[in-house]
């Protein structure tokens, strides 16, 4: 099999797509505005774009940015669904917003798994949802694509774009991937084109008249970054080998054995979990949110040798990965929380 098929095949096990509705290119944000190009396509009456609270800001960048390239004003164009509970929301909640717009709306774009609270979003039934107001659903999957069991081509998403530096282990700005279903690559969708996308059967000839590559390859601009995909292709042929099944289930019961540990060395309610107690709406990040002085325990943490991450205000990551990470960590991270608190 040459290389980018088998490239393509390991991919799209990790996303639950078929191999033709993926493609490595290009960084997250890149692809976020390609595939915008072709899916948001506002009109006077329906121009809205629908996102979770607190979306990731080069999302909201991007989405801002589109809305006033087609001549909205974003503050009426881009609506964020709010907390129904706390830093939580409901998948209710996300459907009722949708509908309340349904006459107005565009897009819906929601990341996969929020990188603040960590919270897996229901992707089925927020694609249904979405379908039957006539508009396009697409995922920003950076937290969830290598994270969480995903299932892009059976939920009938129409796009979507990741990138490979957090759960994919490819290291800071490494390339990145997308998504794009099959019942669009045969469509006559607006895209931005490039020499790397047009049919590979003439590309050579020189041409003018951009033919696009019936598959999500046909999104692709320019050639590929060789030394970043190498990078790449050794990590997601590790996930093709455990496979995402067997990974996900370490990952519900190491996150589980870690929350467990939390709650028994937090006497003093020093934090709360934000991110949801039901195994089914996250992955395998928990978000600690402190009282105060959270800051001083992140420092302490560092000094410890412990690799979280910070978000303002007073939140602190932590994600126990499956593929190199064990109870016993867990178990020495939250004995270190205790002595810091």
């Amino acid at each position: 099999m040459p290389y980018h098929e088998c490239f393509a095949t390991d991919v799209s096990k990790i996303v639950g797509a078929l191999p033709s509705e993926v493609v490595v290119m290009n960084q997250l944000t890149v692809n976020l505005h390609l595939l915008m190009t072709s899916f948001y396509r506002p009109t006077k009456e329906r121009f809205k774009i629908i996102c979770e609270k607190k979306p990731f800001p080069s999302d909201s960048y991007a989405f801002e940015s589109q809305a006033r390239l087609h001549g909205f004003d974003p503050a009426e164009a881009v609506i964020e669904i709010d907390y129904s509970d706390g830093y939580y929301t409901s998948t209710q909640q996300i459907i009722d917003t949708i509908n309340q717009h349904a006459n107005e709306l565009a897009v819906v774009i929601i990341g996969g798994v929020n990188y603040y609270n960590g919270q897996l979003y229901n992707m089925k039934a927020i694609t249904e949802a979405t379908h039957k107001t006539g508009a396009y659903c697409g995922f920003d999957l950076a937290h969830a694509a290598g994270n969480a069991a995903l299932e892009l081509h059976n939920w009938n998403v129409d796009f979507a774009c990741w990138c490979s530096y957090k759960y994919l282990n490819s290291g800071p700005g490494s390339v990145a991937g997308a998504f794009v279903h099959e019942k669009h690559h045969k469509s006559n969708l607006p895209r931005m084109a490039g020499w790397w996308g047009h049919n590979k059967e003439n590309r050579f000839k020189m041409e003018p008249g951009f033919s696009p590559i019936e598959s999500a390859e046909g999104w692709q601009l320019s050639n590929a970054p060789i030394f970043s995909m190498a990078a790449h292709r050794a990590s997601v042929a590790i996930f093709a080998e455990a496979g995402m099944e067997a990974l996900t289930a370490k990952s519900k019961q190491l996150t589980g054995y870690l929350e467990f540990c939390l709650n028994q060395i937090n006497t003093n309610n020093s934090f709360k979990i934000i991110t949801p107690a039901n195994p089914a709406e996250r992955g395998c990040q928990l978000s600690l949110l402190f009282n105060d002085k959270g800051r001083e325990v992140f420092d302490a943490l560092t000094a410890n040798g412990v690799i979280a991450d910070w978000r303002n205000p007073n939140v602190i990551r932590i994600a126990p990965v499956p593929l190199y990470n064990t109870f016993g960590d867990c178990y020495r991270f939250a004995k270190i929380v205790a002595e810091i608190i």
